[in-house]
């Protein structure tokens, strides 16, 4: 496979994975906490900061797929690639800050993935 056709299997893995992640939006917190470990950090944040992070995540996901497909404005998915690395970076200090060691890794692969979207089209294979 193409450097390019990697870069959208990840674009659309991470697009995807932020809009899942929205579901903090409308799912109360309590039920999110009672998931188990991984979820109970919802309850550091109030019911209107995690619909604010989702609408973020909302907004990243569109920046990430929108620009490239309308094209209109492509370098858009490069700067919202690295807008969600320090999304999920913040993610993984705030898991350490609260001693989530174990669920930390997902937060760095995601973040890695981020960073490789955004090098491949701020580098190597820009879209427009």
């Amino acid at each position: 496979m193409s450097l390019d056709t990697w870069l959208w299997v990840v674009t659309i893995l991470l697009a995807t994975v932020l809009l899942i992640s929205t579901a903090k939006m409308v799912v109360p917190r309590e039920r999110i906490a009672a998931v188990g470990h991984a979820g109970e950090w919802v309850m550091d944040f109030s019911p209107r900061a995690l619909r604010g992070i989702g609408s973020l995540e909302i907004l990243a996901a569109a920046g990430l797929i929108l620009p490239a497909v309308l094209g209109i404005a492509p370098m858009l998915v490069p700067v919202t690639a690295t807008c969600v690395a320090l999304l999920f970076a913040c993610a993984a200090a705030m898991r350490l800050r609260r001693g989530e060691r174990a669920t930390i890794i997902t937060d760095l692969v995601y973040m890695a993935l981020a960073i490789f979207v955004a090098w491949g089209r701020f580098g190597p294979v820009p879209l427009g």
